[in-house]
């Protein structure tokens, strides 16, 4: 590994955007160029941002939203290996070190876990994902092909190949707003996922960016349709088409939020196809689908989803309230398709 590019997309977070950008030039590693994006803040972030200088690369926009942010400061990098780091998050000193034991020919991305800090930057609750042991790239392979999803940290917590981030780029909206949509999910297609098991991010918990899911019924619909355009996505540039979409419908994490969604909106149908009489069905073959999840997790879940596919209006709500708060939510697997 040569020249590692952090690329920071900002909007309005004029209270951590200082401390990202500090962790960043404080990498331990001898070419690191750090490259910010303020899409159009009306707080005191340009100000904070421009009073770096030259250590870094400011690029000013108007407000354009995150996927657009992350193609100008995509453009503007020159990096061997690119992170996306959210300006709320701060990379550790040691992170280019394990990058450049990870990275080799035919890597797609590296992946890690990522400490919890709470908004002062304190301790807030240990890692996530839990990679431990941590998946091959074989397995995440074959888990992607079987189920539309892997284990897998979001935004901070993956470090590109140029060769593979050049194959995407720029990103359209295909696959949403969400700038890492597009790169989790092709990742296992186009490359090897190799996993660092050291936490090497930390993540900041804090008010805007809390598990957001209860906050509004339609955000489970979003989620799913996200989900979706993803899928296809991947189908597309892996050659997969065939698959269609019996991968998506064997996801468990993807299960849940279907099953949510279908008990607060039923009237909404973000995959065409889908219906309760087939997330019966995905719900008795859980346990048996490909992935990581310990049996008791796979059981769980498919007693959970029966349940609240059956229950009483009232009763599913309030067991979805109970799968989706905070705490449940954040020991939940993440799913590149979910």
């Amino acid at each position: 590994m040569r020249r590692l590019s952090v690329v920071m997309p900002n909007y309005n977070y004029e209270a951590y955007v200082g401390a990202a950008i500090d962790s960043a030039l404080a990498v331990r590693w001898p070419d690191v160029e750090v490259i910010v994006v303020d899409d159009g803040s009306t707080d005191r972030s340009r100000e904070i941002i421009a009073s770096y200088g030259d250590t870094i690369t400011a690029i000013f926009q108007d407000n354009a939203g995150p996927r657009a942010a992350c193609n100008a400061g995509y453009a503007a990098s020159t990096g061997d290996v690119v992170i996306f780091l959210d300006s709320d998050d701060v990379l550790e000193p040691a992170i280019a070190e394990h990058l450049d034991q990870a990275m080799r020919p035919g890597v797609s991305k590296v992946q890690f876990p990522m400490t919890r800090i709470d908004g002062e930057g304190r301790p807030a609750g240990g890692v996530f994902p839990v990679l431990d042991p941590p998946p091959t790239a074989a397995q995440v392979r074959r888990w992607m092909i079987a189920t539309a999803a892997y284990p897998t940290p979001p935004g901070s917590g993956n470090a590109y190949a140029r060769d593979f981030l050049e194959r995407l780029f720029p990103l359209t909206d295909r696959c949403g707003e969400d700038t890492d949509a597009s790169t989790l999910a092709a990742a296992p297609f186009l490359g090897d996922v190799v996993t660092v098991p050291i936490p090497l991010v930390r993540y900041r918990l804090h008010g805007d960016n809390r598990s957001f899911l209860l906050i509004d019924d339609a955000r489970f619909g979003e989620q799913v349709d996200q989900a979706y355009r993803r899928h296809l996505f991947a189908l597309e540039v892996s050659g997969r088409e065939a698959d269609g979409l019996a991968p998506l419908f064997r996801g468990r994490h993807l299960l849940q939020l279907r099953v949510a969604h279908r008990r607060l909106r039923p009237d909404e149908h973000p995959i065409p196809t889908d219906s309760r009489a087939r997330m019966l069905r995905n719900a008795l073959a859980a346990p048996f689908a490909p992935g990581p999840e310990p049996v008791k997790h796979r059981i769980l879940v498919a007693g959970w989803s029966v349940v609240t596919l059956l229950a009483p209006e009232g009763v599913a709500r309030r067991l979805i309230e109970a799968r989706f708060s905070q705490g449940a939510a954040a020991a939940a697997p993440v799913a590149a398709a979910a």
